[in-house]
């Protein structure tokens, strides 16, 4: 859990401002001739909390934690470790794989909640000092058409995603072959599997969750 959470929370963060910033600076372009600015925070506040924190916390999370996993079991399968092992009668997977996935099932929707208030606090903080939209317009707009129901369903993404990377980090690592090479290509795998796993999952449960 501290491997993928906490050790990943700088850069959830980081990447979150941005990603309030530039969702706030693009939304305003878009709409600003064509619907009341006040509208600003509710636009942008369920992009975040829907689609853009959860998604985007996943695909970072994937390439460092999913790579991070495929790596460190990867080694242990080409150095015998996961042999060694099994020559105990200690399950691999219930001693390696669980403790992970059970880790990203925990804390991925906790990182995109600080995702969230971040990206917010981030688009808040553009509209107010560079589209010079008052706080209080920005924070009304936001809540009028706030659901918790939107969170919720971010937060459903995000387990799902911490579930998908967490098991294909472990998968690939378990399924090296080869010594370093191996382990190489089964991380650039982890990644490339993981992000595009996550991206069809994010368009499966958007189906499922917002049928019209």
């Amino acid at each position: 859990m501290q491997f993928v959470g906490v050790t990943s929370l700088p850069l959830i963060m980081l990447t979150s401002i941005f990603v309030g910033a530039v969702t706030t600076w693009q939304t305003a372009y878009q709409i600003k001739n064509y619907v009341p600015m006040r509208y600003l925070g509710t636009a942008v506040g369920s992009a975040i909390v829907i689609e853009l924190a959860p998604v985007l916390s996943a695909l970072v999370v994937a390439g460092r934690v999913g790579a991070g996993m495929a790596a460190e079991i990867g080694t242990m399968k080409v150095t015998e470790q996961v042999d060694a092992l099994e020559s105990m009668a200690i399950d691999p997977v219930r001693f390696l794989v669980v403790p992970r996935v059970v880790a990203g099932l925990i804390m991925l929707p906790i990182l995109v909640v600080f995702a969230d208030l971040v990206a917010i606090g981030g688009a808040m903080a553009v509209s107010v000092l560079f589209l010079k939209v008052p706080q209080e317009t920005f924070v009304s707009g936001f809540k009028l058409f706030f659901k918790i129901s939107d969170v919720m369903v971010g937060l459903y993404k995000a387990a799902i995603f911490g579930l998908i990377l967490t098991l294909v980090g472990c998968d690939q690592g378990l399924g090296a072959r080869g010594g370093a090479l191996g382990v190489g290509r089964a991380t650039t795998r982890a990644v490339v599997v993981a992000s595009v796993s996550i991206l069809i999952a994010d368009y499966l449960i958007a189906v499922l969750m917002f049928r019209q």
